[in-house]
């Protein structure tokens, strides 16, 4: 096992609040770090039906084996235990003693807010960053191997094949999320429907375009991807919304947290096919943006990530909120510097009242770390750089 950047997190959590709930996609590593970091607590997963069984018929009892406090994962299995896991909290409010794991993001805020509101804090382990992942012996040398493999642990911890196990990650926890989350009838439709979201990860979200194209209806659209939302499968970055004087697009845009299952998605199924792809550009840019997502996570924030786009055409593909100021972000695939790759960020920095105080980043395909006048030119694998303030030439 690796070090986890949001292992600190945890801790410092462990030492003030009697409750940490860890959330996360399936497969992001939650039970290994929780296991390792609190080796002492007892462990119970409420995917074991026996145990399910238990925690649903007699949640006292069962609540009674743990005196000193244990680790529960898949808690959300069974959510009528948080309330009874609330008294025993209440009498004795010890920090760390209770570790909370789930992987259906809404099913378990849900139930810790009605249960657990003042006793626990939520925290979100998603997978790898590129710098978990140069832990591992080995790990992808180039950029395309790095889009292609993802970002899923067990992937550089057992040396796998990307696409044998992206494969089994797609039929295994995806579609048994699915009827576990939510009845949907037609799972064909519906894997055709999470298929057409990866080919426009990293595009504005058009709930009519893509109800259009999968044959459903938008309700339908919408109630599925909130699905792959709550599985931390997709996320939706929202337009900034400042008062500019611009006429300022509204609707999100849409991103996968892992640029491997959009590879798998696509039937990619080689590293090399990246060079040349059409949608190479996206993949890249859902890579970057959901590692910028995933250092924050690690941080404890969730907040303060946009993009702008405005009527005339104007766009720049991620503002970063920061305590100094504001970073405007453009993505760049291709690996020759250029300085036409800070056209559309100078283009947008004019647009803020305050330009001297926006910061512009490029995160290109690359190799070369450039400071310009224009701003920072930053290659793909220090992109922690732009996500972490403390990072400086």
């Amino acid at each position: 096992m690796i070090n986890r950047d949001l292992a600190s997190e945890v801790i410092r959590a462990a030492t003030q609040v009697p409750a940490i709930t860890l959330t996360g996609p399936r497969q992001s590593g939650k039970t290994t770090l929780c296991r390792a970091l609190f080796p002492e607590h007892s462990y119970r997963s409420l995917e074991a039906p026996d145990d399910r069984a238990f925690a649903t018929e007699d949640p006292r009892a069962f609540l009674a084996q743990f005196p000193d406090g244990a680790i529960m994962d898949e808690v959300q299995r069974v959510p009528g235990l948080l309330s009874y896991l609330q008294g025993i909290i209440d009498a004795d409010p010890t920090p760390g003693r209770w570790i909370l794991t789930g992987s259906q993001n809404l099913s378990l805020l849900e139930s810790v807010g009605q249960s657990l509101a003042g006793r626990t804090e939520v925290l979100h382990l998603l997978p790898l960053t590129w710098d978990e992942i140069t832990r591992f012996d080995p790990h992808p040398a180039t950029l395309e191997e790095a889009l292609f493999s993802g970002s899923y642990p067990r992937i550089f911890d057992l040396n796998l094949d990307p696409v044998r196990w992206l494969r089994s990650y797609v039929a295994t926890y995806i579609e048994r999320d699915v009827r576990t989350i939510s009845n949907v009838g037609d799972l064909v439709t519906f894997q055709r429907f999470v298929e057409l979201c990866a080919g426009r990860s990293g595009q504005l979200l058009n709930y009519s375009a893509l109800a259009g194209d999968c044959g459903v209806s938008q309700p339908t659209a919408k109630a599925w991807l909130s699905i792959l939302e709550t599985s931390f499968i997709a996320f939706r970055l929202p337009a900034l919304h400042a008062n500019l004087r611009k006429r300022l697009v509204k609707m999100p845009k849409l991103y996968f947290y892992d640029s491997g299952l959009v590879c798998w998605l696509l039937g990619i199924r080689e590293a090399a096919q990246l060079r040349s792809h059409p949608l190479r550009g996206p993949i890249f840019e859902t890579w970057v943006v959901s590692e910028i997502v995933k250092h924050r996570a690690n941080r404890g924030d969730s907040r303060g990530l946009s993009f702008y786009r405005d009527r005339s055409g104007a766009e720049v593909d991620l503002i970063i909120d920061k305590p100094e100021g504001r970073t405007l972000l453009e993505v760049k695939s291709a690996a020759t510097p250029r300085s036409s790759m800070f056209r559309g960020a100078e283009r947008v920095r004019r647009h803020f009242p305050d330009p001297a105080q926006l910061d512009v980043d490029v995160v290109y395909g690359g190799e070369e770390l450039q400071q310009r006048s224009t701003g920072r030119l930053v290659p793909w694998r220090k992109v922690r750089w732009v996500a972490d303030p403390a990072c400086v030439m």
